[in-house]
């Protein structure tokens, strides 16, 4: 009986400091994250200049990789909060919640699928599915959810978008086709490069997350 209890408490004593190092490695890549959003830069050939691509998602990633789905959402939520309170909003929280939205939308899926598949194939095909479903997801949100709020919040009609993609794809001719044509490319494009950053990232951060969480 006594044997019992004495396991009974180191396991309760190894669930804790298995909580404990999460929490402190997910602290530590969401504040990694929140530096990495701080250097933007436009990509002017896909979407108009408010659509700036940032390496912030790589810790998410990689963090969703090693910790699971529900960490990598922590992980992106922390990100944001630590990038208000350190820059504020200049988008009046519009840019902040499609930001958080959209990574979602990737780590969730490619985090999924790879903790039942932890090959290098199940990172492919996890990344690969996180990419094609925030690019889908970025479409639909920014179409129906975030522009029109960004707009609103602004004084911005519907058609000043409009226009800035037609001068970037000469066919846009209205929001959705804004979103199709220039949002879904600039999401796919991102989501390529961070999925190609992270193949070749991950293994060799995730033994140092290891080393870590050994000590």
């Amino acid at each position: 009986m006594e044997a019992v209890r004495e396991n009974t408490i180191v396991t309760s004593k190894q669930k804790s400091r298995i909580t404990t190092h999460k929490m402190i490695q997910i602290a530590m890549l969401g504040a990694i994250a929140t530096v990495l959003m701080m250097f933007e830069f436009p990509m002017p050939f896909l979407a108009p200049s408010f659509y700036e691509f940032d390496f912030s998602e790589l810790p998410v990633l990689i963090g969703g990789f090693a910790m699971g789905p529900v960490a990598g959402v922590l992980i992106e939520l922390l990100k944001i909060l630590l990038h208000l309170l350190v820059k504020g909003t200049h988008t009046a929280f519009v840019g902040e919640l499609g930001n958080f939205i959209v990574g979602c939308a990737m780590v969730v899926p490619a985090s999924l699928i790879y903790r039942y598949m932890k090959t290098k194939k199940g990172a492919l095909i996890g990344l690969i599915s996180g990419t094609i479903i925030m690019a889908v997801t970025g479409a639909f949100v920014n179409a129906f959810l975030l522009l029109p709020a960004y707009g609103k919040a602004f004084g911005m009609p519907v058609e000043a978008f409009v226009e800035m993609g037609a001068a970037i794809h000469p066919s846009v001719n209205s929001l959705f086709k804004f979103c199709l044509m220039l949002v879904t490319p600039f999401n796919l494009v991102k989501g390529a490069i961070l999925s190609v950053v992270t193949l070749l990232l991950y293994k060799r951060i995730s033994i140092l997350l290891k080393s870590f969480w050994n000590k």
